[in-house]
Protein backbone atom coordinates (compact mmCIF):
# COMPACT_ATOMS: atom_id res chain seq x y z
CA UNK A 1 0.00 0.00 0.00
CA UNK A 2 2.75 2.55 0.82
CA UNK A 3 4.48 2.15 -2.56
CA UNK A 4 0.74 2.85 -4.39
CA UNK A 5 0.29 5.87 -2.27
CA UNK A 6 4.15 6.90 -3.03
CA UNK A 7 3.18 6.16 -6.90
CA UNK A 8 0.18 8.38 -6.45
CA UNK A 9 2.07 10.96 -5.29
CA UNK A 10 4.65 10.59 -7.91
CA UNK A 11 1.63 11.01 -11.00
CA UNK A 12 0.90 13.84 -8.97
CA UNK A 13 3.69 16.08 -9.04
CA UNK A 14 4.35 14.47 -13.49
CA UNK A 15 0.81 15.48 -14.10
CA UNK A 16 1.36 19.01 -12.14
CA UNK A 17 4.82 19.54 -13.85
CA UNK A 18 4.34 17.86 -16.99
CA UNK A 19 2.56 20.99 -18.57
CA UNK A 20 3.95 24.24 -16.62
CA UNK A 21 7.38 25.53 -17.42
CA UNK A 22 9.10 24.23 -14.34
CA UNK A 23 10.75 20.88 -15.19
CA UNK A 24 8.77 17.92 -14.54
CA UNK A 25 12.25 15.60 -14.34
CA UNK A 26 13.53 17.70 -12.07
CA UNK A 27 10.69 18.05 -9.55
CA UNK A 28 11.04 13.89 -10.13
CA UNK A 29 14.44 13.62 -9.35
CA UNK A 30 13.98 15.86 -6.27
CA UNK A 31 11.40 14.14 -5.35
CA UNK A 32 12.73 10.81 -5.50
CA UNK A 33 15.46 12.29 -2.78
CA UNK A 34 12.64 12.73 -0.35
CA UNK A 35 10.65 10.00 -0.91
CA UNK A 36 12.02 6.55 -1.95
CA UNK A 37 10.19 3.47 -4.03
CA UNK A 38 11.03 -0.01 -2.14
CA UNK A 39 11.87 -1.26 -5.97
CA UNK A 40 14.62 -2.01 -7.97
CA UNK A 41 16.53 0.99 -9.27
CA UNK A 42 15.84 -0.09 -13.45
CA UNK A 43 12.17 -0.62 -12.60
CA UNK A 44 12.23 3.14 -10.79
CA UNK A 45 14.27 4.34 -14.15
CA UNK A 46 11.55 3.15 -16.16
CA UNK A 47 9.17 4.41 -13.99
CA UNK A 48 10.12 7.74 -13.70
CA UNK A 49 9.54 8.20 -18.32
CA UNK A 50 6.30 6.19 -18.81
CA UNK A 51 4.40 7.33 -16.11
CA UNK A 52 4.66 10.43 -18.81
CA UNK A 53 2.48 8.68 -21.01
CA UNK A 54 -0.24 9.39 -18.55
CA UNK A 55 0.23 13.30 -19.14
CA UNK A 56 -0.02 12.22 -22.88
CA UNK A 57 -2.66 10.88 -23.32
CA UNK A 58 -4.44 13.41 -21.59
CA UNK A 59 -2.98 16.03 -24.59
CA UNK A 60 -4.83 13.46 -26.76
CA UNK A 61 -8.09 13.45 -25.22
CA UNK A 62 -8.61 17.33 -24.83
CA UNK A 63 -7.01 18.25 -28.17
CA UNK A 64 -8.08 15.20 -30.14
CA UNK A 65 -9.85 17.23 -33.06
CA UNK A 66 -6.69 19.71 -33.69
CA UNK A 67 -4.36 16.69 -33.60
CA UNK A 68 -6.46 14.09 -35.47
CA UNK A 69 -5.98 14.96 -39.53
CA UNK A 70 -8.22 12.61 -41.04
CA UNK A 71 -12.00 13.07 -41.50
CA UNK A 72 -15.17 11.68 -42.99
CA UNK A 73 -17.60 13.46 -44.73
CA UNK A 74 -20.58 11.66 -45.86
CA UNK A 75 -19.02 8.61 -47.74
CA UNK A 76 -16.07 10.59 -48.50
CA UNK A 77 -12.42 10.44 -46.29
CA UNK A 78 -10.18 13.34 -46.75
CA UNK A 79 -6.74 14.80 -44.77
CA UNK A 80 -7.27 18.35 -43.39
CA UNK A 81 -3.92 19.62 -45.29
CA UNK A 82 -3.64 21.73 -42.16
CA UNK A 83 -3.31 19.48 -39.33
CA UNK A 84 -0.89 17.21 -41.55
CA UNK A 85 0.84 20.35 -42.52
CA UNK A 86 1.37 20.94 -38.57
CA UNK A 87 2.34 16.79 -37.98
CA UNK A 88 5.50 17.74 -40.49
CA UNK A 89 6.52 20.58 -38.21
CA UNK A 90 6.09 18.34 -35.51
CA UNK A 91 8.58 15.72 -36.84
CA UNK A 92 11.18 18.17 -37.60
CA UNK A 93 10.87 19.64 -34.06
CA UNK A 94 11.70 16.29 -32.69
CA UNK A 95 14.46 15.37 -34.95
CA UNK A 96 17.02 17.18 -33.24
CA UNK A 97 16.11 16.24 -29.51
CA UNK A 98 15.90 12.58 -31.24
CA UNK A 99 19.45 12.68 -32.67
CA UNK A 100 20.90 13.49 -29.47
CA UNK A 101 18.87 11.15 -26.93
CA UNK A 102 20.01 8.19 -29.29
CA UNK A 103 23.76 9.46 -30.07
CA UNK A 104 24.57 10.59 -26.40
CA UNK A 105 21.08 9.75 -24.04
CA UNK A 106 22.88 7.37 -21.64
CA UNK A 107 25.93 10.16 -21.17
CA UNK A 108 24.02 13.03 -20.51
CA UNK A 109 21.61 11.31 -18.02
CA UNK A 110 24.87 9.88 -16.47
CA UNK A 111 26.29 13.21 -15.84
CA UNK A 112 23.53 15.69 -15.23
CA UNK A 113 20.64 13.75 -13.88
CA UNK A 114 21.27 15.29 -10.45
CA UNK A 115 20.35 18.09 -7.66
CA UNK A 116 23.06 20.23 -9.12
CA UNK A 117 22.50 20.53 -12.86
CA UNK A 118 18.53 20.54 -12.08
CA UNK A 119 19.02 23.57 -9.58
CA UNK A 120 21.17 25.46 -11.96
CA UNK A 121 19.26 25.06 -14.55
CA UNK A 122 15.63 25.69 -12.56
CA UNK A 123 17.60 28.97 -12.08
CA UNK A 124 18.77 30.03 -15.44
CA UNK A 125 15.71 29.19 -17.38
CA UNK A 126 13.64 31.21 -14.66
CA UNK A 127 15.71 34.31 -15.22
CA UNK A 128 15.61 33.64 -19.30
CA UNK A 129 11.51 33.64 -18.77
CA UNK A 130 11.51 37.17 -16.66
CA UNK A 131 13.95 38.46 -19.21
CA UNK A 132 11.96 37.34 -22.06
CA UNK A 133 8.65 38.55 -20.65
CA UNK A 134 10.10 41.97 -20.11
CA UNK A 135 11.42 42.25 -23.74
CA UNK A 136 7.88 41.01 -25.30
CA UNK A 137 6.10 43.52 -22.68
CA UNK A 138 5.24 45.89 -25.72
CA UNK A 139 5.97 43.99 -28.53
CA UNK A 140 2.83 41.78 -30.32
CA UNK A 141 3.13 38.29 -31.21
CA UNK A 142 3.83 37.58 -34.88
CA UNK A 143 2.05 33.77 -34.95
CA UNK A 144 -1.28 33.88 -33.57
CA UNK A 145 -2.44 30.26 -34.65
CA UNK A 146 -0.26 26.86 -34.99
CA UNK A 147 -0.86 26.56 -38.94
CA UNK A 148 1.33 29.74 -39.03
CA UNK A 149 4.39 28.44 -37.73
CA UNK A 150 7.10 27.77 -40.44
CA UNK A 151 9.56 25.12 -41.22
CA UNK A 152 12.16 27.34 -39.70
CA UNK A 153 10.42 27.90 -36.39
CA UNK A 154 9.68 24.47 -36.17
CA UNK A 155 13.34 23.61 -36.30
CA UNK A 156 14.53 26.38 -34.05
CA UNK A 157 11.95 25.11 -31.53
CA UNK A 158 13.70 21.68 -31.80
CA UNK A 159 17.06 23.08 -31.06
CA UNK A 160 15.46 24.74 -27.53
CA UNK A 161 14.22 21.12 -26.91
CA UNK A 162 17.33 19.64 -27.46
CA UNK A 163 18.80 21.70 -24.02
CA UNK A 164 16.01 20.48 -22.04
CA UNK A 165 16.80 16.41 -23.40
CA UNK A 166 20.36 17.48 -22.07
CA UNK A 167 19.88 19.61 -19.07
CA UNK A 168 17.07 18.13 -16.45
CA UNK A 169 15.75 20.91 -14.87
CA UNK A 170 15.20 23.01 -18.09
CA UNK A 171 11.84 21.77 -18.79
CA UNK A 172 11.09 20.60 -22.18
CA UNK A 173 7.71 22.88 -21.79
CA UNK A 174 10.03 25.62 -20.69
CA UNK A 175 12.87 25.53 -23.03
CA UNK A 176 10.28 25.27 -25.88
CA UNK A 177 7.88 27.96 -24.74
CA UNK A 178 11.21 30.40 -24.92
CA UNK A 179 12.04 29.62 -28.34
CA UNK A 180 8.52 29.95 -29.34
CA UNK A 181 8.16 33.66 -27.26
CA UNK A 182 11.37 34.15 -29.08
CA UNK A 183 10.43 34.00 -32.34
CA UNK A 184 7.00 35.59 -32.40
CA UNK A 185 4.57 33.22 -31.12
CA UNK A 186 2.22 34.09 -29.08
CA UNK A 187 2.11 32.54 -25.80
CA UNK A 188 -1.15 30.10 -26.36
CA UNK A 189 0.23 29.22 -29.29
CA UNK A 190 3.64 28.51 -28.11
CA UNK A 191 2.14 26.19 -24.99
CA UNK A 192 -0.47 24.49 -27.33
CA UNK A 193 2.68 23.48 -29.89
CA UNK A 194 4.18 22.61 -26.46
CA UNK A 195 1.83 19.79 -25.75
CA UNK A 196 1.97 18.71 -29.51
CA UNK A 197 5.34 18.29 -29.60
CA UNK A 198 5.04 16.10 -26.29
CA UNK A 199 2.81 13.59 -28.06
CA UNK A 200 5.34 11.93 -30.16
CA UNK A 201 8.46 12.57 -27.84
CA UNK A 202 7.02 11.18 -24.38
CA UNK A 203 5.50 8.45 -26.52
CA UNK A 204 8.77 7.61 -28.08
CA UNK A 205 10.50 7.79 -24.91
CA UNK A 206 8.16 5.99 -22.77
CA UNK A 207 8.23 3.01 -25.69
CA UNK A 208 11.72 2.98 -25.84
CA UNK A 209 12.29 2.30 -21.90
CA UNK A 210 9.72 -0.03 -21.26
CA UNK A 211 11.53 -2.22 -24.45
CA UNK A 212 14.42 -1.62 -22.21
CA UNK A 213 13.15 -2.72 -19.29
CA UNK A 214 11.16 -5.63 -20.79
CA UNK A 215 8.34 -7.27 -19.85
CA UNK A 216 8.43 -9.23 -16.70
CA UNK A 217 6.84 -7.14 -14.17
CA UNK A 218 6.47 -8.14 -10.96
CA UNK A 219 2.35 -7.78 -9.68
CA UNK A 220 3.65 -5.01 -7.52
CA UNK A 221 5.19 -3.07 -10.20
CA UNK A 222 2.36 -3.51 -12.30
CA UNK A 223 0.42 -1.60 -9.96
CA UNK A 224 2.23 1.12 -9.32
CA UNK A 225 2.78 1.76 -12.70
CA UNK A 226 -0.66 1.76 -14.58
CA UNK A 227 -1.40 3.72 -10.93
CA UNK A 228 1.06 5.69 -11.64
CA UNK A 229 0.09 7.07 -15.51
CA UNK A 230 -3.76 7.13 -14.38
CA UNK A 231 -3.04 9.33 -11.60
CA UNK A 232 -0.69 11.27 -14.34
CA UNK A 233 -3.66 11.51 -16.62
CA UNK A 234 -6.42 12.59 -14.74
CA UNK A 235 -4.16 15.79 -12.67
CA UNK A 236 -2.74 16.44 -16.42
CA UNK A 237 -6.80 17.08 -17.34
CA UNK A 238 -7.27 19.22 -14.66
CA UNK A 239 -3.65 21.22 -15.11
CA UNK A 240 -3.85 21.76 -18.98
CA UNK A 241 -7.03 23.45 -19.03
CA UNK A 242 -5.88 25.74 -15.75
CA UNK A 243 -2.82 26.49 -17.30
CA UNK A 244 -4.42 27.38 -21.16
CA UNK A 245 -6.76 29.78 -19.02
CA UNK A 246 -3.72 31.03 -17.42
CA UNK A 247 -1.91 32.87 -19.63
CA UNK A 248 -4.72 33.82 -21.87
CA UNK A 249 -4.55 36.51 -18.97
CA UNK A 250 -0.94 36.19 -17.57
CA UNK A 251 2.36 36.23 -18.52
CA UNK A 252 5.21 33.26 -17.38
CA UNK A 253 6.89 35.57 -14.72
CA UNK A 254 5.52 34.15 -11.70
CA UNK A 255 6.77 30.63 -13.30
CA UNK A 256 10.34 32.24 -14.05
CA UNK A 257 9.66 33.44 -10.13
CA UNK A 258 9.04 30.32 -8.90
CA UNK A 259 11.73 28.42 -10.93
CA UNK A 260 14.34 31.12 -9.01
CA UNK A 261 13.27 30.36 -5.76
CA UNK A 262 13.17 26.64 -5.60
CA UNK A 263 16.70 26.87 -7.48
CA UNK A 264 18.33 28.29 -4.70
CA UNK A 265 16.93 26.52 -2.20
CA UNK A 266 17.51 23.14 -3.60
CA UNK A 267 21.01 24.05 -3.74
CA UNK A 268 21.21 25.50 0.09
CA UNK A 269 19.21 22.35 1.02
CA UNK A 270 21.87 20.16 -0.69
CA UNK A 271 24.92 21.96 0.28
CA UNK A 272 24.75 22.62 3.94
CA UNK A 273 22.81 19.34 4.32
Amino acid sequence: MLQILISILFGIVEGITEWIPVSSTGHMILLEEFVKFDLSRDFLEMYLVVIQFGAILAVVILYFKDLWPFCKDKEKHYIQNDKMSMWFKIVVSCIPAVIVELAAGDFLEDKFYNFVCVAVMLIIVGVVFVIVEVMNKDHKPTVNEIKDITYRNAFIIGIFQVIAAAFPGTSRSGATIIGGLILGLSRTVAAEYTFFMAVPVMFGASVMKMLKFGFNYTPMEAVVLIVGCIVAFVVSLVVIKFFMGYIKKHDFKVFGYYRIVLGIIVLLYFLLR
